[in-house]
């Protein structure tokens, strides 16, 4: 059921292995430029003609807004169990991100003030996934950093609601949140052409973030310079390092939880020894898959992306890690704080037994918006960061500039550019008489 590998005895044959080729194809860049064409040109009428099309939902453009009070009716129909568990989300989310915040500051010296100036962008889209799986987790995770940092208005798309939006559960975080001013039904490329654009009725934002199907990503990705976005995000992936120290059934159950999501998902087990135990996991896992409510999809996972990594030390374990740059791992292994401390490529690491990583997925407070596809090598997790920018702000008195005159015009006069040398000698001149 899942392929198993030797390191470093086949690495090569591992790297081809963890590499992903696939793309989005021809088809689907088709089919999205002429859906931002379409939105940039006809507005809420494309997104109206889209939605019966795509969504099969019947709209006018008047309720591609959601009502305020149907995300209220959301919120009050929660059972109270998730209710509470959204509520305690969001204060830990909140609270985790609050220490990213950041100041500008100021440089003074004689005759001259250095500023780094940090604003919050103006307006933010998120796009939440609907249609058959509903992750009001993304809106938790997405919005809150964007409210921490202080954006000034957050728009809410996800695809139309075919019945009982009144119990569609991110109307309700969205009610939570105080966002429910700006909470619209349109999903897939349509949205993010929607976002970058603005309609009659969606306002144009500076950024979105969220993650979608390839149409949505392929929309993202040629839509960047137009608007800012987070990532153009792959399939979730998982990477374990174990001992004999770990319980089989443990690490079935995290390699499921991670394979159940589309059936396209990466997961890996690292086990550490000639003594690890590789067979009696599997046998876990089938016992495991038989009771999964949705075992098709994480089979399919297993079995495509599955590997089980014999490694002979936790050196060569860190090595594997290092080369994957997952965007998941957990380390179920002796001293494992150790292990974490020389791995740097990876978006957010599990420590010990009792740290599923179900737990950052929801309630911990780490954000789940993760770098995939090996590149947390140079990506890092979704923050306050991603919805602050900075300006830079000079000021010279006219002492300092003759002071540095000498060197700005011997700098533009090496590059050819004499004007920028003249626009110093000027002034000089001036000041001269």
């Amino acid at each position: 059921m899942v392929k198993r590998f030797r390191y470093p005895e086949e690495r090569a044959a591992l790297e081809r292995a963890f590499a992903r080729t696939e793309t989005a194809g021809d088809e689907v860049e088709r089919v999205v430029e002429r859906i931002i064409r379409d939105v940039a040109r006809q507005g809420d009428a494309a997104l109206v003609r889209y939605a019966a099309k795509f969504d099969g939902v019947k709209l006018s453009t008047a309720e591609l807004r959601v009502e305020p009070a149907v995300c209220k009716r959301a919120w009050e129909n929660l059972p109270r169990e998730l209710a509470r568990a959204f509520e305690l989300a969001a204060r830990r989310i909140e609270a985790f991100h609050r220490r990213q915040l950041r100041k500008g500051y100021v440089v003074r010296s004689k005759g001259m003030t250095l500023e780094q100036r940090v604003r919050p962008l103006a307006r933010v889209g998120v796009y939440v996934p609907g249609g058959r799986a509903v992750y009001p987790s993304t809106l938790l995770m997405n919005a809150v950093p964007a409210q921490v940092a202080g954006v000034g208005e957050i728009v809410v798309v996800t695809p139309p609601v075919r019945e009982a939006p009144e119990r569609f559960t991110p109307f309700a975080v969205a009610h939570l949140l105080g966002l429910s001013e700006h909470v619209y039904q349109v999903g897939g490329a349509q949205a993010i052409a929607a976002l970058a654009f603005g309609t009659d009725t969606i306002p144009r934002v500076d950024k979105v973030v969220g993650p979608g199907n390839a149409y949505v990503a392929a929309a993202k990705r040629m839509l960047y310079g137009r608007i800012d976005i987070d990532s153009v995000a792959g399939e979730s992936e998982v990477l374990i390092i174990a001992d004999t120290s770990a319980r089989p059934d443990f690490l079935a159950a995290d390699l499921l939880a991670q394979a159940e999501h589309t059936g396209g998902e990466t997961v890996v087990l690292v086990g550490i020894g000639e003594d690890f135990d590789f067979d009696a996991v599997e046998r876990e896992l089938r016992l495991q898959l038989a009771a999964a409510p949705r075992r098709q999809q994480a089979l399919r996972s297993l079995t495509r992306r599955g590997f089980f990594v014999r490694v002979r030390t936790r050196e060569e374990a860190v090595e594997v890690a290092e080369m994957k740059a997952p965007e998941h791992l957990e380390i179920m292994a002796r001293r494992p704080e150790q292990l974490a401390e020389k791995i740097s490529n990876v978006g957010a690491i599990f420590l010990g037994a009792y740290t599923p990583e179900a737990v950052g997925d929801y309630i911990a407070g780490p954000n789940h918006v993760l770098p995939t596809g090996g590149t947390a090598r140079f990506f890092s997790p979704l923050g306050v960061d991603a919805f602050l920018k900075t300006s830079n702000v000079l000021r010279y008195e006219p002492e300092q500039l003759e002071r540095d005159a000498p060197h700005v015009i011997a700098m533009a006069e090496a590059e050819g550019l004499f004007a920028h040398a003249e626009s110093v000698r000027v002034r000089l001149v001036k000041r001269s008489k």
